[in-house]
């Protein structure tokens, strides 16, 4: 069930207290994304987005979503220990109420030419305005389930390498994204951008799972790069935004 985050003007997708599964602008406000030109260590960079937020004359609770880049996929006990460090600046921000975080977020880490240390790629944040389009941005999920349990648990055919189990893993992290895309009421031909995040070959089932499902109507975008936690092999995101900037 979608939630309203009216400090920020959107609203979200509950999911666990890193991040939340989407974001989208509320009426008479739009997404804006802005790319750092390189990576940004993760102090640095929440400072550089607090200052680009309100030059843009906008409370920090306008920050709707982030994409992080990571030197190496941790366990799941060292993607917790990030993540309790990482939201701390959230609460300071007035983001994050202890348990509830509508931010969403994409973290991946990338093969070659790894950060050294955590890092900001990009961000987005709403701000005010005249037009009428809707404008989103959908979370990093992977083939991992939902719910309780560990992440062993939970991956679809874990450690699983199989044609048949590639299928899949494909299959579970495109139905996700449309299922969180449908939460907002909005399917892949509202998208304006996808990212697709692995170091291995997924191209057999680029046609079948990705493209005539509608998901690559405007290309594309495959990042050489891991998820987060170990054993995961496949991502993605997915967003709507009229409005980017590279800094």
């Amino acid at each position: 069930m979608v939630s309203d985050f009216a400090p920020g003007s959107y609203r979200f997708i509950p999911a666990v207290f890193q991040y939340s599964s989407g974001a989208a602008a509320n009426p008479g406000f739009e997404v804006e994304r802005v790319r750092f030109d390189r990576l940004v260590p993760l102090a640095e960079g929440f400072a550089r987005i607090a200052s680009h937020i309100q030059a843009a004359g906008r409370p920090l609770t306008a920050f709707c979503a982030c994409e992080l880049r990571s030197p190496a996929a941790v366990s799941e006990q060292g993607f917790r220990a990030f993540n309790e460090h990482y939201v701390k600046t959230l609460a300071e921000w007035g983001l994050f109420d202890g348990s509830t975080n509508p931010v969403a977020r994409s973290n991946v880490c990338p093969e070659i030419d790894p950060p050294a240390e955590p890092s900001f790629y990009a961000f987005s944040f709403t701000r005010p305005s005249t037009g009428t389009s809707p404008s989103f941005v959908i979370a990093g999920g992977a083939e991992a389930r939902g719910g309780a349990g560990s992440y062993p648990e939970r991956i679809v055919r874990y450690r699983d390498m199989s044609p048949e189990a590639w299928k899949e893993k494909v299959r579970f992290t495109v139905g996700e994204m449309e299922r969180r895309l449908a939460e907002f009421g909005f399917t892949w031909q509202d998208t304006t951008g996808v990212h697709a995040y692995t170091v291995h070959d997924f191209h057999p089932h680029l046609a079948d799972e990705l493209v005539r499902r509608g998901a690559v109507r405007s290309g594309l975008t495959w990042h050489f790069a891991r998820p987060p936690v170990v054993d995961l092999e496949y991502e993605m995101d997915c967003r709507r935004v009229l409005r980017e900037l590279v800094i």
